[in-house]
């Protein structure tokens, strides 16, 4: 069996997920696609707008075979290391063959060669990279000048992005885990990433997360842009708690602590404990805290990074160990020869609890990562979830 695979947090899932899912069934030339999605909180640093099993299931009735839970400490991490341990844990799937992600431009040749010029920062490379950060800006802004100031060939429409940037991103941790796995890079179809403005029929996910706000107004345009499994467990919000449960944690937490989160550098953990306690509004911290050099993304990962206790040396040695595969959902017909494929990968296949018991001392740590998140966002949520393999 040949698995192509899909790293998504469907959050919600919608029409361009399902219509992804369609061009992946063509043009993959794979038997099953696989999700590694992204548990209760996302990239963005935000609470997702519908739990892990829920968001599953969608995957699972929009066409997907098979949905893995990417580990919490990955799910919340910048571009880089989201994508390194994603593919950390695809590669050691042998039956995975393929790695699908949504693009705005490229070819597979494209993003191979970006991923080789990412992989060469060298010395001269680090010094222009240093530069630029002096300057003022933010990371990707520095190091894409210093990149381009080396890799003129490379096309800027490549680093401008969301989705283009974490295509090579993809692809450098693929090169880096001397990985046989085929990037495919498929073309978006509808709204552009962050964009908020509902569309007729592929909007994308941040305009349904903001019209899930107004649901009775919307209703009609959301109807149109999600599968009906989707809409028939609508409105799917995230738990209203979150956002001052957040800033609880900051205030409990000392700067040496926040100072640990994967996304926090430059002393901008003490910034962070200052306007804490000047400023007990959610929204108001981020517009204080954003600047030139530190997006409202990066913010917003910071606090759900010390939320949930993620820390970079541990999401580091997360990268080096043996993980997990943990199984969301997996469709009814065919689970059997799927589970089996899924068997035969490096890391132990999580489908009941007693699977848990043969977790080494990294994987057990990251897996009660996963666990304390879904008791948080469960308690955020006054609801909780079937915590079992999904079988649909």
């Amino acid at each position: 069996m040949k698995f192509c695979a899909v790293i998504c947090e469907y959050n919600p899932f919608h029409n361009g997920h399902r219509r992804q899912l369609e061009q992946i069934r063509l043009q993959s030339g794979c038997d099953k696609i696989l999700c590694l999605m992204s548990g209760d909180f996302t990239q963005r640093g935000e609470a997702a707008v519908a739990g892990k099993y829920m968001r599953a299931r969608h995957a699972l009735m929009g066409g997907a075979d098979v949905v893995l839970e990417l580990p919490t400490p990955f799910a919340v991490a910048p571009a880089e290391l989201f994508a390194q341990g994603a593919v950390h844990i695809l590669a050691a799937i042998p039956a995975v063959e393929k790695l699908a992600f949504g693009c705005e431009s490229g070819t597979k040749e494209d993003f191979l060669s970006l991923a080789e010029a990412l992989a060469s920062e060298d010395k001269p490379f680090q010094n222009a990279l240093k530069e630029n950060m002096a300057e003022g800006g933010s990371y990707i802004r520095a190091r894409n000048a210093a990149l381009f100031s080396f890799h003129p060939e490379i096309d800027e429409a490549l680093l401008s992005s969301p989705n283009n940037i974490l295509g090579g991103e993809y692809c450098r941790a693929l090169r880096a885990e001397k990985s046989k796995i085929e990037p495919l890079p498929i073309p978006r179809t509808g709204g552009a990433y962050g964009e908020e403005t509902l569309r007729a029929d592929f909007s994308s996910a941040a305009s349904l997360r903001l019209a899930m706000g107004e649901f009775k107004e919307n209703r009609r345009l959301i109807k149109r842009n999600v599968p009906a499994a989707v809409y028939a467990d609508c409105p799917l919000r995230p738990p209203q708690a979150y956002a001052n449960a957040v800033l609880c944690a900051l205030v409990a937490h000392s700067a040496e602590e926040v100072a640990l989160t994967p996304d926090c550098a430059e002393g901008l953990e003490n910034r962070l404990k200052m306007l804490v306690h000047t400023t007990p509004d959610y929204n108001e911290l981020l517009d204080k805290a954003v600047s030139k050099r530190y997006t409202r993304a990066r913010i917003r990962r910071i606090l759900a990074q010390n939320f949930l206790g993620v820390t970079l040396k541990a999401v580091r040695s997360y990268l080096t160990s043996p993980l997990y595969c943990n199984v969301l959902a997996v469709k009814r017909e065919g689970a059997e020869e799927i589970l089996s494929a899924l068997s035969r990968s490096k890391f132990p296949v999580l489908v009941k609890k007693s699977d848990i018991s043969r977790l080494e001392k990294h994987a057990r740590a990251c897996l009660d990562t996963d666990l304390k998140a879904a008791q948080l966002y469960a308690a955020l949520s006054s609801r909780t979830e079937n915590d079992a393999t999904l079988f649909l």
